[in-house]
């Protein structure tokens, strides 16, 4: 499968069952995404809760996904840390597993200056041939990526191809397409301003969403592509109440509840994160329904991946 960085890219949960990796429930969840559109694959994200997999679960999320996925359609997996070294293994892993590329965090809670940052991304593209998607999400990790900093590594760097790019700063997105001379593939990382960064010139979004309406946020996209700017807005302005339900609480606590409502997962998350609170989880269930989503049936698509076996 040669590398897609167009369309909706899902960010896909890790389910979980009797805290181990539900495997056959994230074989299921994949092919969903591949009947309804999705253009790529994200495993081991934000969403993935890779923060707390351990190196033999991180991997193998990977090798499962690769193995599901059967080169139709593209995988980009999660291999960053704060950790240079560790980011350089878990990179390293993706590419022998037959990843089509990796996405690679800024490195958090150690706050690393612009010139850290440089390093650190440079470090791993020298020491692993595989095409490189940068993500920075300041909320997470405490530090932000400036426009300059990706423009050296573009500069210097030919494998770093793309960033997920979830500051929420359109005018820093700008900049950074000016300071990449539009070398940088930029991919919207916010659910909400999908539309917004695709104006800009973006090519896509790796979505939280598409977990769960992957056809619609597939559908979005492509209409943006068509040239039909309005009505992707109406579509985007449609999702934004479901959107902004599924960040009530951290992600991914609110897309694997709205899914194990949906019982196409268990509601099993890992510690730290916790179920999401009474008041939340009613507003969750609200937005679901107002939009139509209930009884394992996805709006505009054809229902839910198929049942879990009996016997639990």
């Amino acid at each position: 499968m040669s590398l897609s960085l167009r369309g909706s890219m899902v960010a896909i949960v890790t389910p979980f069952r009797q805290d181990r990796i539900d495997e056959d429930a994230l074989r299921r969840l994949i092919e969903m995404q591949i009947e309804r559109g999705t253009s790529a694959i994200v495993p081991c994200g934000t969403t993935g809760e890779s923060a707390t997999l351990s190196h033999e679960e991180h991997d193998r999320v990977i090798e499962l996904t690769v193995e599901a996925v059967r080169g139709r359609t593209s995988v980009i997996a999660g291999t960053g840390s704060n950790n240079t070294r560790e980011a350089v293994r878990l990179t390293r892993h993706a590419r022998e597993a037959g990843a089509d590329a990796a996405l690679l965090i800024t490195p958090y809670y150690n706050k690393p200056t612009q010139e850290g940052l440089y390093r650190h991304f440079r470090a791993v593209a020298e020491a692993v041939e595989l095409p490189l998607v940068l993500y920075n999400i300041p909320g997470r990790t405490a530090v932000n990526m400036a426009p300059e900093t990706f423009g050296r590594l573009v500069r210097d760097c030919p494998t770093i191809v793309a960033v997920k790019e979830a500051s929420g700063d359109l005018a820093q997105m700008r900049r950074m397409l000016d300071q990449t001379e539009g070398t940088l593939t930029l991919i919207s990382g916010d659910d909400a301003l999908t539309v917004d960064v695709l104006e800009l010139g973006g090519t896509g979004v790796i979505s939280v969403l598409a977990n769960l309406v992957p056809q619609d946020v597939a559908d979005m996209v492509r209409a943006f592509e068509s040239g039909d700017r309005a009505g992707a807005r109406r579509m985007q302005e449609r999702l934004l109440p479901l959107t902004n339900a599924l960040f009530l609480e951290t992600n991914p606590i609110p897309v694997k509840t709205a899914m194990a409502r949906l019982g196409w997962i268990e509601p099993e998350l890992r510690l730290p994160l916790c179920p999401m609170s009474e008041a939340n989880a009613a507003r969750l269930e609200a937005a679901m329904d107002a939009y139509g989503l209930a009884g394992g049936a996805a709006h505009g698509s054809r229902g839910g991946p198929a049942a879990r076996p009996t016997g639990r």
